[in-house]
Formats: C-alpha cells, structure tokens, sequence
C-alpha cells in the first residue's frame, strides 16, 4: 500500500510517498492522540487514586470482591501514607458515597470541630488576628470517622482486610518517585520548625531523594492498634459495624484521643478528650443541581462543593452549550459563573448546623436564575452579591471508585504535614483546618465553638437520567478544585472530550474573592490561564476587566481532577471510563 503523504518542507520540497507496514512516514492513517495518557476503560470496576500505589491498593480490594466504598476507603487509608506531604490520617475527608441501586448520594463529613474551648475573640485578641500554626488551629481529626463510617454504612469487608496495605505500606515503607521526594523536600521549609516531624521525613538530616525508602514505624503501630481493635472484637463475637465502631472508639475515646489531647493542648490549642469523644462524621443526603441529564451532587456548606453547582447552574442559564469552547467567551462565562459562586461561598457558605441559608435555597432555581443574570460583557467586580467582605496550606489528594453493580465513592482527603507538627507517639499531625474559618464575628465561616471549618476540599457524584449512570470526580488544590472540576465537567458534557482529555484540557483559575485560607487573601480580579488557550482568549479576557497571568502548560497549581464516568454500551453492557490528569501523579486502573 502506497499512501501519499500530504506533507512538504517549509521550501516547498514535497515529501516522497510513503508505504504501509511500517515503511515511513505515512500521514492521516492514524489520528493524533486526544490527550498525553489515554482513557481507562473497564467494566468491572476503576479506581482513579492520586498515586499509582493508592491506586494499586483499592484495585486490590477490588480484585478481592470488594465494592467501590471498600475500595475508597482502603485507598484512603493508603493515601494518608503515601502522599503524606498532601494528606494525613490525623487530617480531613470530605467523602460521597452512593450505593449501588440508590437514588440518592451520601455526604460523610469527614471534617473534624473546633473544641468546646474554642473563642473567637480570645484567639483573634491573643494572636492580633493571626491564627500560629503548631496547636492553636488544630480541630477534631475527621478522617479516620470518615473512613471508618463510611465502611460500616456502606461496604462490605472487615477493618483488617482494608487496612492492612496501609500498615504495610507505612511499617516497610516505600520508594519515593521524583514527585514525592521533590513534594516532601519543599514542605521541608515548613516542619523543619518540629523536631519530630523532621526525625520522620528528613531521618538523616537531609530530604530524602528518589528511590530512597519511606518508613512511618509510629504511623504503622496507629494503623496496627486500629486494625487489631476491629480483629479482637469481631473475635469476641461483634458483628462487623461493632467491630469497626471499637476502632472509631480506640482513636476517638481510648488513651490515642488522650494522646492528641495532650498534644494539642501543649502548644495552646484547644482541645480536650471530651471534644474527641463527642465527635462522629454525620451522614447526611448530598445537595444537588441538574446540569444536562446530570444530577450533580456535591459535598455540603461545611465544604465548598457548592461552588460546583452553582456554576454548573448559572452556566446552564446561561447557555453554555451554545458557546464554543476555548474562546474568549467560553473563558468569560466560566471566570464570571465560578466569580459569582465563590461570593456566594463567602456571603453563605459555613456549617450548616449554623448558618442561615440552606443548600437547596442557594441551588434554587430563582436564586440561580438571579445569579446568572449578573453576568455581561464586562468583568463583575469582586464579590458581587456580597456587600462586605471579612478582612497556606498547599494540597490535597483525591481518591475516585466506581464498580459495575452502581457504587461509587469520590473524596478529596486532605492536610498537609507542613501545617502541623507530626505527635511522635502516633505518626500523625492533628487536623490544622481551623485556618480555613474566619475571625471575624457574624462570617457564615465564623470560628465556633463545636463548629466545622468551611474547608476547600470537595468531592462529586453525579446521576444520570439512567440511574445506571454515574460520574465521580474529586481533585486537590485549594481553592482551585472546585474551579478544576467545573471545567473537567464542562470539556466531558458540554464538549464532548473523553474522560482523559476532559482532565487534561487547558484551565483557567480566577480569583477575585478571599482566599480559603488565613489570612483570606483577595486576588483581585485576577485571572490566571494556562498554556493551550490561544493569545486572543487572554488578550480578549483583559479587554473584558480580566486581570491576566500567564500559566505554563501542564501546571501543577491547576489541580488533578480525577474522574470516572459509567455509561451503558449500545448493548447495555457496563462502560466505565477513567481519567486521571497528568499535571499530578494520579494514577488510573480499570477491569
């Protein structure tokens, strides 16, 4: 087969004929590649972790007959020891969950409270206004509740069956890629401050490098004693709820809870083992927003997954779908929709238990309406439906499973060991989230007493107009995941991309609001647009009032949304797609 190549040098010279097997050259047989990694096909089940070994973790529950929640949660508890510089067993996890055949999506706020001791002004007054890392923002540790609730409600498998890699992981350690030696080296700046936290990630004296080996005795003996807990009383005849409550009671109220009592308390914190012993991540229905043949779920107030559906609703009002994707009205629509979402955030978001606007008012269809309608040619200014404003922690990791039967699990676990000091006797920090409320009296996200931070961390479910059909998705990186994730939605629904090329498309992060984290810095109407968007988008945004920076292609500060979408085939067999975005080292698996 002889095949003409259509190509000529750039003096005209015209390329010989090329031939098939294999002979040379031959143009347009084969298209181009749509993205840097392919999409992950399976139908059985698919995982998408943020590390190839977290990956590999829940892939094996998985293997074993686990469902998706088994899955989730075992690779959650692997995350907390794989990508300790983004999040960590004594940290956050915000987690949904849907059980196979449900109509509904679960929201388990792994996101642990201020302790009882806890006052705003007292702490705003002792610190000018500042909020020192090391003890005082410390909050409950939630993510151990999250996962441990999540796997009594709604998996399959006992304790030691899911926990056991983690223990593995953490007591024989592991090799470092570049990524995460260069991770952990960078968050050197910030533990380098705590002896104790050094003796783990810096054994020597020095970052560790790549290829060296990772070992968390202290972390692997917690995870251990968790383990063992679950064992001895399912041994003594305990059903497997109780078995894993005994676990949620040695960390929550046994002598590990007095241990971070101590701890904290030392370093002029505020918390006591009565704060511990109280505390439980509530299961609560997901609040949601149609979108297309979408219903997209989000994690509540006490995180900002509202950003989500917000403005994938004032998107949809607007007529997203009739815009064309990567122009500098595409752009505009997205900056101003995600604008308007992060001032409601600031105007609303909070504990639910506290503030005074609901999920479902801020998703009604007049209040959206309302919003959409803010939006022109021009650059809204900041905070547009807040008349007053108040006056950093880095990452977050994401973990996304979905299994043939309609389980799906989607979570964003969360705290980094730079932002407090690691309690020697455990190998864990506790949770410094209270960084994330604010000091100032009357905020939504006022610091409160027994209350939840409003945290960046967010997860995704969505429901399609076949119950069958599901699409997770999460992501770390601040007050970026909620803008990534619109996006990546955006690219797969509206556009058409895989799953794959979805995640990896070029994004755009505004910020023109207080940041997530003390002290609440404004971006002023500042616009930040990654390579792969053409010259016109960024020089029409500035026309519009967009402040612009430049970002390079594949930036890591645009965040890793990982997602999973299952479909049924022509032949109604199960189709389920993973991507997982290279700017990070998610990791996808699918069978």
């Amino acid at each position: 087969m002889t095949i003409d190549t259509g190509l000529s040098t750039r003096s005209g010279i015209a390329l010989p004929k090329g031939s098939g097997m294999g002979g040379g050259i031959v143009s347009g047989v084969f298209e181009q590649a749509e993205s840097m990694r392919p999409t992950i096909y399976g139908e059985r089940w698919a995982i998408v972790g943020g590390h190839p070994l977290v990956s590999e973790v829940g892939a094996e529950i998985l293997r074993r007959g686990g469902n998706a929640i088994d899955a989730g949660v075992a690779a959650g508890f692997a995350s907390n020891v794989v990508q300790v510089e983004m999040c960590n067993l004594g940290g956050i996890a915000p987690i949904l969950v849907r059980e196979a055949g449900s109509p509904e999506v679960q929201a388990i706020a792994g996101i642990g409270t201020w302790g009882a001791s806890a006052d705003l002004a007292t702490i705003r007054d002792a610190y000018d206004g500042a909020l020192p890392l090391g003890g005082v923002p410390s909050i409950v540790p939630g993510a151990v509740s999250g996962w441990l609730t999540a796997l009594s409600r709604f998996g399959t498998m006992e304790l030691p069956e899911i926990i056991g890699a983690a223990i593995e992981l953490a007591r024989d350690g592991f090799l470092l890629d570049p990524r995460t030696a260069s991770h952990l080296a960078r968050m050197g700046a910030g533990f380098s401050r705590w002896e104790s936290s050094t003796a783990v990630y810096q054994p020597a004296g020095a970052p560790l490098e790549a290829g060296e080996r990772l070992v968390q005795p202290a972390l692997a003996r917690t995870l251990q004693r968790l383990s063992d807990a679950a064992a001895d009383a399912r041994a003594a005849g305990a059903s497997r709820e109780d078995a894993i409550e005994a676990a949620h009671a040695l960390f929550y109220r046994g002598d590990i809870a007095e241990t971070i009592a101590a701890f904290v308390t030392d370093r002029d914190g505020y918390l006591t083992v009565e704060d511990l012993a109280g505390f439980r991540a509530e299961v609560s229905p997901a609040p949601s927003v149609r979108f297309g043949e979408w219903d997209v779920h989000v994690t509540p107030t006490w995180s900002q997954g509202l950003v989500v559906a917000q403005a994938l609703g004032v998107l949809e009002r607007r007529g997203i779908r009739d815009i064309a994707d990567g122009t500098v009205e595409y752009a505009h629509e997205v900056v101003e929709a995600l604008k308007l979402a992060f001032s409601e955030r600031e105007r609303a978001y909070g504990d639910p238990r506290f503030t005074t606007e609901t999920a479902d008012e801020l998703l009604a269809d007049e209040h959206l309406a309302s919003l959409a309608a803010m939006v022109g040619e021009r650059a809204l200014p900041n905070l547009p439906t807040a008349p007053q404003a108040g006056p950093a922690l880095p990452s977050t990791t994401a973990i996304v499973v979905v299994d043939a039967a309609g389980g799906a699990f989607s979570s964003s676990p969360s705290d980094t060991i730079d932002g407090a000091p690691v309690i020697p006797e455990l190998g864990i920090i506790c949770s410094p989230r209270g960084v994330q409320s604010r000091l100032v009296e009357g905020h939504p996200n006022a610091l409160r007493a027994g209350g939840r931070p409003c945290v960046t961390p967010a997860a995704v479910i969505a429901l399609g107009a076949d119950s069958d059909d599901i699409w997770a998705a999460a992501c770390p990186g601040g007050d970026v995941i909620v803008q990534a994730i619109v996006q990546a939605m955006l690219q797969y629904d509206v556009y058409g991309k895989s799953p794959q090329a979805a995640v990896e498309a070029p994004r755009l992060f505004g910020s023109s609001y207080p940041g997530g984290f003390h002290p609440h810095p404004i971006g002023e109407s500042l616009v930040f647009v990654e390579a792969g968007f053409g010259e016109d988008v960024a020089a029409g945004l500035q026309e519009r009032g967009h402040e612009i920076i430049d970002w390079p292609a594949n930036e890591f500060d645009a965040g890793s949304v990982q997602t999973i979408v299952s479909t049924s085939t022509p032949t109604g067999s199960r189709l389920l797609a993973a991507g997982a975005d290279s700017r990070r080292t998610a990791y996808a698996q699918a069978r």
